[in-house]
């Protein structure tokens, strides 16, 4: 249950966040990582943690750095929470 309050507390400063800057020319984004292959988890558990994402596995920091450049390159885009998760977000 804190993990969803937290979530929905930093969706709601994002947005809130956008539109309080915007007209200083400032964006505010965020991205919602799914699980990520980093040395936190053994690498034995990566096929078992891989299963919750509907792509089928885990994600890698690369694919968090290319949504990141992704959301620095969109100056039209503000108040967005990317959700980097391999479909785990769109349920299944």
């Amino acid at each position: 249950m804190l993990a969803a309050l937290t979530k929905g507390g930093l969706n709601a400063a994002t947005k809130s966040l956008a539109i309080e800057y915007a007209k200083k020319g400032i964006r505010v984004n965020a991205v919602a990582p799914g699980i990520i292959k980093t040395p936190m988890h053994a690498s034995e558990d990566h096929e078992a943690l891989g299963a919750f994402h509907p792509l089928g596995r885990m994600g890698e920091t690369s694919d968090i750095a290319e949504a990141i450049l992704f959301l620095d390159s969109a100056s039209f885009v503000t108040g967005e929470v990317l959700h980097v998760d391999g479909g785990q977000s769109a349920g299944r």
